[in-house]
């Protein structure tokens, strides 16, 4: 199956939050919005256009160091599998934006970070058990 990466650049737009699966593995969830500027040329001015919102949410290790280095309104790069579902509450319908994270950092053009290299993942965030072995099928 063939997966859509995307690399989003934007704003933390909901405080990140920490949550365990029932199977113990760790995710963060938050709200990334992006708003493309444009110049307006009549205008001679800076203009922005809509601002698209995505929910982020990264796994294992990744949850806990996202969930320990970012905050709300800080400038994201968000590297990851773009899903985009459709669904329908009270009565309407909408079209939800998804990315499951590979990689996040902070945004170097609007400001600095320091990294800090962790020697475990974070002791709250246990390692998932490997995955069952996969049955051999026989092909005739």
């Amino acid at each position: 199956m063939n997966e859509t990466l995307v690399t989003v650049v934007g704003n933390v737009a909901t405080e990140p939050e920490m949550y365990t699966t029932a199977t113990g593995v760790g995710v963060t969830r938050f709200r990334l919005a992006t708003t493309a500027r444009r110049w307006d040329s009549e205008r001679g001015a800076w203009t922005d256009s809509a601002t698209s919102f995505y929910t982020v949410r990264a796994w294992r290790t990744l949850a806990g160091h996202v969930k320990e280095s970012v905050g709300l309104g800080e400038p994201l790069v968000v590297q990851g599998r773009l899903k985009i579902r459709e669904d329908e509450r009270d009565g309407r319908r909408f079209t939800a934006a998804e990315i499951e994270a590979v990689a996040v950092g902070h945004d170097l053009a609007r400001g600095t970070t320091r990294f800090s290299r962790t020697s475990a993942p974070p002791a709250t965030l246990p390692e998932p058990a490997a995955p069952p072995p996969v049955a051999a099928v026989a092909m005739s």
